[in-house]
């Protein structure tokens, strides 16, 4: 079905089915005007259509990124100081920021978290969230030291062998995943990069 938006041609959707459409843009940010989500011509997907000067505005998913930082036979955990999930344990994680790589945001979120030291092992956890439109990506790392210095988006920041997990409070389905490879992974001395989807 073909519709027409400032004078441009585009098709609007009949059924987008389990698409997420989030609409989140409003105004198109090179002119300011107003914008319409259709499908562009020879697209395929609704996007924010700016009718005045014809600007295509794409939203993509948000990418988190963090690491599994471990000291000995213990792993790192973050107890949450900030909704969602407050009060809840998680591994040092937050949203890659621009101008940096998935490995410098990682190690950014785990010193503004944690206040940790660590050295990359290298990428472990690849989970795509896309009901929530994300894509999770863990690292695991190597503690240098034992000090720890949590920010203002952690209560406290603890260090668990693995019988010691707190596997009821943890705060995300990502961070239970990424940990319950990590075990596993461990325990037959061999790790392996895991991918997987969360419904």
């Amino acid at each position: 079905m073909a519709d027409c938006v400032g004078g441009l041609r585009w098709k609007v959707p009949a059924k987008l089915g389990a698409m997420i459409v989030p609409r989140s843009i409003k105004h198109c940010r090179v002119c300011g005007s107003a914008v319409a989500y259709v499908i562009p011509e020879g697209d395929n997907r609704e996007r924010a259509v700016c009718p005045a000067c014809g600007e295509i505005h794409y939203e993509n998913p948000i990418n988190v990124v963090g690491t599994v930082p471990v000291w000995g036979e213990q792993v790192l955990l973050c107890r949450r100081a900030i909704e969602p999930r407050k009060g809840l344990w998680t591994l040092p994680a937050g949203f890659l920021e621009l101008g940096e790589s998935s490995s410098d945001g990682a190690l950014r979120e785990t010193d503004e978290e944690a206040g940790a030291h660590v050295e990359l092992e290298g990428l472990f956890t690849v989970l795509n969230v896309v009901r929530a439109g994300q894509l999770h990506l863990f690292y695991r790392a190597r503690m240098l030291d034992t000090h720890l210095a949590p920010g203002p988006e952690t209560i406290e920041a603890q260090l668990f062998a693995e019988h010691q997990i707190p596997w009821g409070e943890i705060a995300f389905r990502t961070v239970r995943q990424t940990l319950e490879h990590f075990f596993a992974d461990r325990s037959r001395g061999h790790f392996e990069i895991h991918a997987g989807d969360i419904a």
